[in-house]
């Protein structure tokens, strides 16, 4: 790209400091999709919408959305109430499971001046990356974003613009089936990773007896970025550092190692041998259809399981992720935002749909029926999404957060994300941590010099 930006942490450290105001507020992220859930809350009506018909009435947009989880289904029943109330046709198309694969996307039709986008679903760490091409959301929509937690803002304005607004956040947690830690006397889900392979490697034997297809533990270990996100969650909770500190590649260490050689260990023992071309999807396929004790995933997961389709409906519970010997539980840090491309030919249209995508009304609607965590902290204490939330209890939501490097590699995240998750893949389908660590370093310090 010919603009370099830096991204803000601001708005990581928002997401933080969001997590932590829903626990407040609780005290006080391929099955079949979940319409009925939809159906029976219905989408939320459009504010104003009279005048958006008379204005843009009959234009037609393009937004490129979710594709995990039921993401879709609820991207399609709320532009469809938007296109009844305000005659704007919108047309939904998922973007790539993958994020890298969706930045990708997303990038090739900002480069080619193209139009055929006018709203996209973006990542929290890509706002300083695609600046340059997205529409500044600050003079319509500047008044809604304070309804936003303040700093998730922050990492959306670049240079003064506001070049997205906050749609929903996210954080890894752990997914554990409560009735087989009855069965197999278990009084609680594990504290360490070293108690979660024991634990998943005699339950996985105990079930296998009926469901052969049945594993102790999965996760995303496809080289792609969500094992970004699952490796720097194992590092970290191990005492291992955050990938790059301070501006220095640190991932090269004696606790990183040790980790990610556990994990390498536990491949096609207590965990799936395909786990390592799992992503979220897969991984919440194997859970909810009865076939994992253990899951790491994002919230999104909690309200597919907790519906009529699910198997495990009812058996399992959720809390913070496992730690290593020496450190703490963590979880990193997600999010989405949504923008308007510079390219679109009805600008005006696809603000109006981002303003009826980021409000209170659509994120209790997104919340409750697809257990996204809102950026807006007054849904959050809303007590029908808290009741439908039970992530966001004051135990889990409070946990520490961990944040991706975005800060350091500026508009090269990607760039570097790719040499993590191709290495980390590496070591979990045979290779040694100490082989592949120092090229990983080797290759993020080349990046860091290249910025």
């Amino acid at each position: 790209m010919k603009h370099r930006r830096l991204l803000v942490l601001a708005g990581v450290v928002g997401v933080i400091a969001l997590i932590v105001s829903l626990s407040v507020a609780a005290a006080g992220s391929k099955r079949a999709a979940q319409p009925q859930v939809a159906a029976t809350i219905g989408a939320p009506k459009v504010p104003n919408a009279a005048a958006i018909k008379k204005k843009y009435g009959g234009q037609k947009i393009t937004f490129v959305g979710d594709s995990v989880g039921n993401g879709h289904v609820r991207d399609a029943a709320l532009a469809k109430r938007f296109t009844h109330d305000t005659g704007i046709q919108v047309t939904v198309e998922p973007h790539s499971a993958a994020s890298d694969q969706a930045y990708s996307q997303l990038a090739r039709a900002f480069s080619e001046k193209s139009s055929s986008i006018d709203v996209a679903m973006i990542d929290v760490v890509w706002p300083g990356a695609f600046a340059p091409y997205l529409v500044n959301l600050k003079p319509k929509l500047g008044k809604q974003s304070k309804l936003h937690l303040a700093s998730i803002v922050a990492n959306d304005t670049i240079n003064g613009k506001l070049v997205a607004m906050p749609w929903f956040g996210d954080y890894g947690i752990l997914y554990y089936r409560k009735d087989l830690l009855k069965k197999y006397h278990y009084s609680a889900p594990p504290k360490t990773w070293a108690d979660l392979f024991t634990m998943a490697k005699k339950i996985q034997t105990g079930e296998r007896s009926s469901n052969p297809n049945f594993a102790g533990f999965v996760f995303q270990g496809n080289a792609y970025e969500g094992l970004t996100c699952n490796a720097l969650e194992w590092i970290a909770s191990a005492g291992g550092g955050h990938i790059i500190d301070n501006g220095k590649v640190t991932i090269d260490n004696a606790k990183a190692r040790k980790i990610l050689d556990a994990f390498r260990a536990q491949i096609g023992k207590v965990t799936p041998t395909g786990v390592t071309t799992y992503q979220e999807d897969q991984t919440e396929h194997a859970f909810d259809n009865g076939d994992a004790a253990f899951a790491r995933n994002w919230p999104y997961q909690y309200g597919i399981g907790a519906t009529a389709g699910s198997k495990v409906k009812g058996k399992f519970g959720v809390t913070v992720l496992p730690h290593g010997a020496s450190g703490k539980p963590v979880g990193t840090v997600g999010g989405w935002q949504l923008a308007v491309s510079k390219f679109s030919k009805h600008p005006g249209a696809a603000i109006e749909f981002v303003r009826y995508m980021t409000s209170p009304p659509v994120e209790k609607f997104d919340a409750i029926t697809n257990s996204n965590v809102p950026t807006i902290v007054s849904v959050a204490k809303n007590k029908a999404v808290v009741k439908a939330n039970p992530y966001l209890k004051p135990a889990i939501a409070s946990v520490s957060r961990v944040t991706r490097p975005a800060k350091f590699l500026g508009t090269h995240y990607n760039e570097a994300s790719k040499v993590v998750y191709q290495g980390i893949n590496q070591i979990l389908t045979g290779s040694s941590s100490s082989q592949v660590l120092p090229q990983i370093k080797s290759k993020l310090q080349q990046i860091l010099k290249s910025k």
